[in-house]
């Protein structure tokens, strides 16, 4: 079961992290109003630094990825989002769809 909360600039993504404990992931835009993704992951990483932040952008240069990995996040997706590449990611954090058996 999932629970999806949706941060509306990056201060609230941080806000939302700080406060719900509960939250396993996070995938951040790098655009954002008022603080953007890279200041956004880099103060969550200073108060939940275990907490798996994967950025999400349309700007998918090595230097963009470079620069996503340097604030913080633990992995990259570009925009827009392959379901078979967000597979991934989750399952390389949280290991849970290769749990499931095939029907």
């Amino acid at each position: 079961t999932f629970t999806i909360h949706r941060a509306k600039n990056g201060k609230e993504a941080v806000d939302l992290c700080q406060e719900n404990k509960m939250i396993d992931l996070v995938l951040m835009d790098i655009k954002m109003p008022i603080m953007d993704g890279y200041d956004a992951t880099r103060a969550i990483k200073k108060i939940r630094p275990d907490l798996k932040i994967v950025a999400q952008t349309a700007y998918s240069t090595e230097d963009d990825i470079k620069k996503a990995l340097d604030a913080g996040c633990d992995d990259f997706l570009s925009k827009p989002v392959d379901q078979n590449k967000l597979k991934s990611v989750l399952n390389n954090h949280f290991n849970f769809l290769s749990n499931k058996t095939s029907s």
